[in-house]
């Protein structure tokens, strides 16, 4: 089983490496005895991150999630970085590829899967829901310092 590799850390950062998307692959997410979801890593916990979450997953040719989900508080984006495949959210079932981005409230009821003959690999990216107001918008901050690479 891939494991992540821990690139650096100091107090206001951490970084890792999960290795090519092609090998997203090799990855195994246990969930429990029973469950076992091959190909998907989550890498928030391995990035310390503090207000959200994120997995890669990859879908072999035929492959599908095999459950609906819906969360408590969490919105979810998915962001496919490769392939072709088809997403359902509450029973409407519609096509996503490459360059496609889904956002899905708590409630809703989606899966998704792989219906094309190469990969399929997403990055979902979870957080609580109903969170950012429009003072989150200017939170950035341009710094005057000077970039230095070193």
């Amino acid at each position: 089983m891939k494991q992540i590799q821990k690139l650096s850390e100091a107090e206001n950062y951490s970084a890792i490496n999960l290795g090519r998307l092609a090998d997203i692959k090799d990855y195994i997410l246990q969930l429990g005895p029973e469950v076992k979801i091959p190909g998907k890593v989550f890498g928030g916990q391995a990035v310390l991150a503090t207000g959200g979450d994120f997995s890669f997953q990859v879908f072999a040719p035929g492959q599908e999630t095999g459950f609906l989900h819906t969360h408590k508080s969490h919105e979810e984006l998915y962001f496919f970085l490769a392939g072709k495949g088809e997403f359902q959210v509450d029973g409407v079932v519609f096509q996503v590829q490459e360059g496609s981005v889904v956002r899905v409230a708590p409630a809703g009821r989606r899966s998704v899967r792989n219906n094309g003959d190469e990969p399929l690999i997403m990055l979902c990216v979870q957080y609580r829901g109903n969170t950012f107001t429009a003072d989150d918008v200017t939170d950035g901050v341009i710094l005057a310092d000077p970039v230095s690479w070193k």
